[in-house]
């Protein structure tokens, strides 16, 4: 894999979007028919999501931005938000690499949500070496750090890094 990681900024908003609204089709017919809508993520949503404090890096092949990925700080844990990667440039470690540019970031333990019929995601996740938290800790959590809906947080699952995992064994 080529390529560089990179904080993205208003300048990147359409590319932003384009890349996020592509990857998102896989979701179409996998996750519940009322969470999906066309387009899955519109820029009122990307600017209410950055202005609420998720910070988004992206992954560069040539001058095209092709992967990003957010990172939002929720007082003792950060969460990673919005992974995608343009359909054309998937399976080749862009997930990867962006996840540790976001590793590299984070001050406290990761968690990260997605759909539970994501299967694709799941694994990617605990390839990096996330793990599936329990039912009850994803509702505590998706309620404490999200802000989605109720049939969301019931679709849904959390996988966390190690690092949570620790806290929580001391805890």
């Amino acid at each position: 894999m080529s390529g560089r990681q990179r904080v993205c900024g208003a300048a990147d908003l359409a590319a932003m979007l384009a890349i996020v609204n592509a990857a998102a089709r896989a979701y179409a017919g996998v996750i519940p028919a009322d969470r999906w809508r066309e387009p899955y993520m519109s820029e009122a949503v990307l600017r209410r999501e950055i202005a609420a404090g998720v910070a988004f890096w992206g992954h560069e092949e040539g001058a095209a931005l092709v992967g990003v990925m957010g990172i939002q700080a929720k007082g003792e844990v950060t969460l990673i938000r919005h992974a995608y990667v343009h359909p054309d440039f998937q399976r080749r470690g862009i997930g990867a690499a962006l996840l540790d540019a976001i590793r590299a970031q984070a001050q406290t333990p990761l968690l990260v949500g997605t759909w539970a019929a994501a299967v694709w995601a799941i694994r990617f996740y605990e390839r990096q070496g996330f793990r599936l938290v329990s039912a009850a800790e994803k509702d505590r959590l998706l309620a404490a750090h999200w802000s989605i809906p109720v049939r969301q947080i019931e679709t849904s699952v959390v996988l966390a890094d190690d690092a949570w995992f620790a806290a929580q064994a001391l805890g």
